[in-house]
């Protein structure tokens, strides 16, 4: 997290995530002038896996500058479902939860419709003549 690029908030974020072969990987956030196209810490950790050869995610700890855990947010827990799953383990202010916990009912890969399943869209939602 001492890497972190914070210059307008000063609010340094650093994570860590354990991958399912043993290796770590590292991320920290990266602000920039314009708010919309700053990156969280976890966006920076997941682009790491994949350029370091991938693999599943097992646990993850974000913290801050004090080294206090974070929730992480809404996008960065959907890229971490992405990559580690219902299973994977976070460290939160509250303890040890799975990601089960903290994104239930979590949109996967499973809930896209397939090209050829456009007609089994509900209506409203496309698919109708």
């Amino acid at each position: 997290m001492q890497r972190a690029y914070a210059p307008y908030s000063h609010y340094k974020v650093g994570v860590a995530g354990l991958v399912d072969d043993g290796r770590v990987v590292l991320g920290c956030n990266v602000e920039n002038a314009a708010y919309g196209v700053a990156l969280c810490a976890e966006c920076g950790m997941v682009s790491a896996l994949h350029a370091t050869g991938g693999g599943r995610l097992v646990a993850v700890a974000c913290v801050d500058g004090e080294g206090r855990p974070l929730m992480p947010c809404g996008r960065c827990r959907q890229l971490l479902w992405e990559n580690g799953g219902p299973a994977m383990q976070l460290l939160t202010a509250s303890g040890v939860r799975t990601m089960d916990e903290v994104l239930p009912d979590a949109f996967g890969a499973d809930d896209l419709a397939s090209g050829e399943g456009a007609d089994d869209r509900a209506p409203g939602q496309g698919g109708e003549e």
